[in-house]
C-alpha cells in the first residue's frame, strides 16, 4: 500500500479567534486569524509581547481551545478529535520547546529528553541511545547525567531542545529557543532545526525576538494586536530586521 500523500500545508488556520474573560470584559487573545505553515520550511512568528504569539502557538498544538474558526495540521482537524485521541495525535506529531524550559526537576538531562519516545513507546534502551547521541549533537554530551539544577540556563535550553527532537516530530513549536544562548550557540541550534526537522513531510514554527536567528527562516508572519499583519518571503528575511 502507497503512503498517503503529503499535504502542502503542515497548520493552517481560518478565521481563528480566542478570547478570554477578564472579569467583566473580554480580551480578545487571537482575531480572526488565517494563517498558513507549509510543509518543508522553518516559519518564524515574531511581533510585541502580547500580541498573541504564544496564544497562537498553544491552540496550534492543541493545548489550547479556541473560541471560533478551524485549525488543521497535516490535514487533521484537530476539533474532530477527543481529548484522547488529541493527546495521541500530539505526541505522536509534535515537538515543544517550551520558552521555560519545562523539565522534571528530578531527572537527569538523559532522562528528561527519553520521555517523548517512552511515551510513544520505544524501549527504555532505544531511548537512552538517541536521547544520549541528540545531547552529544546539541554540544552538551558531556552533561547527560546532570540535573537541571547542575546546568546553566543555556545548557537547559539545549536538553529541551534535545528532548523536542527526540521522537522525531512532524511538526517542532518552538517558543523562544536562542533566548538563553550566545549567538554562536544560537546559530547552531537553528542549524539543527533546520537539518533535523525541515524535510518535506515536516515544518518548524518559531516564535522569537532574537533577530540574530532571522536569516534562517523561510517566511517570517508579523503578529499584532491578535492577528496577522504580514507575512515576509525568503527574500526579505535575509535583512528584514537587520
Amino acid at each position: 500500500m502507497s503512503a498517503p500523500p503529503v499535504p502542502d500545508f503542515a497548520v493552517k488556520t481560518a478565521g481563528l479567534g480566542k478570547t478570554y474573560s477578564n472579569g467583566d470584559s473580554v480580551v480578545h487573545a487571537l482575531k480572526s486569524v488565517d494563517f498558513e505553515a507549509r510543509c518543508g520550511e522553518l516559519l518564524m512568528i515574531v511581533g510585541p509581547s502580547g500580541c498573541g504569539k504564544t496564544t497562537l502557538l498553544s491552540v496550534i498544538c492543541g493545548t489550547l481551545h479556541y473560541n471560533a474558526g478551524a485549525v488543521t495540521v497535516f490535514g487533521q482537524d484537530l476539533s474532530k478529535l477527543s481529548q484522547g485521541k488529541l493527546t495521541a495525535f500530539r505526541g505522536k506529531n509534535v515537538g515543544f520547546v517550551f520558552q521555560q524550559f519545562n523539565l522534571i526537576p528530578t531527572w537527569t538531562a538523559l532522562e528528561n529528553v527519553t520521555v517523548p519516545m517512552l511515551l510513544n513507546g520505544s524501549s527504555r534502551s532505544e531511548a537512552e541511545k538517541a536521547a544520549a547521541a541528540l545531547l552529544k549533537e546539541v554540544g552538551i554530551g558531556e552533561k547527560l547525567q546532570a540535573l537541571p539544577t547542575q546546568l546553566s540556563g543555556g545548557q537547559q535550553q539545549r536538553v529541551a531542545i534535545a528532548r523536542a527532537l527526540v521522537h522525531e516530530p512532524r511538526l517542532l513549536i518552538c517558543d523562544e529557543p536562542t533566548a538563553a544562548l550566545d549567538a554562536a550557540s544560537g546559530r547552531r541550534v537553528l542549524e539543527l532545526l533546520k537539518e533535523r526537522a525541515c524535510r518535506p513531510d515536516r515544518c518548524v514554527i518559531v516564535v522569537t525576538h532574537d533577530s540574530r536567528i532571522f536569516s534562517f527562516a523561510d517566511r517570517i508572519a508579523e503578529m499584532e494586536d491578535g492577528h496577522i499583519k504580514a507575512v515576509h518571503g525568503p527574500d526579505a528575511c535575509q535583512s528584514l530586521y537587520v
